[in-house]
């Protein structure tokens, strides 16, 4: 089968609280990846430290973002642009927030890039519900519901594998855990995602082979616009 055009880390890099040596033995384990010339693009979530993050991965601090204080990037793909944002507010503190120079910089570059689908991806679960979860949702989906190229909010936090959609059609792709469960019987493993030109497709490849979800494939269809 053919190899993955690239690999997204949607936040929590770290074990807990992003102390150096844990993205030391995350390096590690990406080697092989980057050694395969497959791009990993990595977000931050309230488990990694930014500072250290970016001592770790020197390319990363040195990369040309638009943001000098968050990890926030666009990447471009033939059917969609991929807009990864940074939510850690607060290493160790569990709710997330984007703030509103991210916000601004986001609602400016979703009206400078109109052409294709717009993937939002972000660590954390819109809305707050026991004190976790995005504390600017409200302001997040101000920016991208009447921006109609934005097609899905893709995210984790919540250690939870699900997808629904908001009222505006926005799918909400609740991304599993790789390791660490909440809940027993929830998968750990990782999604394969593979763009149409209207819309994903999403296969759970869970870490137990033998998990009831393990395989499973997902639809979407794209909202108008």
């Amino acid at each position: 089968s053919k190899a993955p055009a690239g690999v997204f880390i949607v936040g929590d890099c770290a074990f807990n609280s992003g102390e150096a040596g844990d993205y030391a033995v995350l390096s590690d384990l990406l080697r092989p990846l980057r050694e395969g010339q497959m791009p990993v693009h990595l977000a931050l979530g309230n488990h990694d430290h930014r500072d250290h993050f970016w001592e770790a991965f020197e390319a990363e601090k040195a990369a040309k973002r638009p943001l000098t204080d968050r990890q926030a990037a666009i990447l471009r793909t033939p059917k969609a642009n991929w807009f990864i944002l940074d939510s850690l507010e607060k290493t160790l503190s569990s709710p997330g927030l984007l703030g509103r120079d991210q916000l601004n910089w986001l609602a400016k570059a979703l009206d400078d890039n109109t052409s294709k689908p717009a993937l939002v991806v972000v660590h954390h679960n819109p809305g707050i519900e026991g004190n976790i979860g995005l504390k600017d949702t409200m302001d997040l989906f101000e920016v991208i519901r009447p921006r109609k190229q934005v097609k899905a909010y893709i995210f984790g936090h919540t250690h939870r594998w699900n997808v629904e959609a908001d009222s505006s059609g926005i799918h909400l792709i609740n991304l599993p855990p790789v390791s660490y469960l909440f809940r027993e019987g929830d998968p750990a493993g990782w999604v394969h995602a593979t763009l149409g030109s209207r819309g994903i497709k999403l296969e759970l490849r869970s870490l137990d082979p033998s998990d009831a979800a393990h395989g499973k494939i997902l639809n979407l269809a794209w909202r108008e616009g």
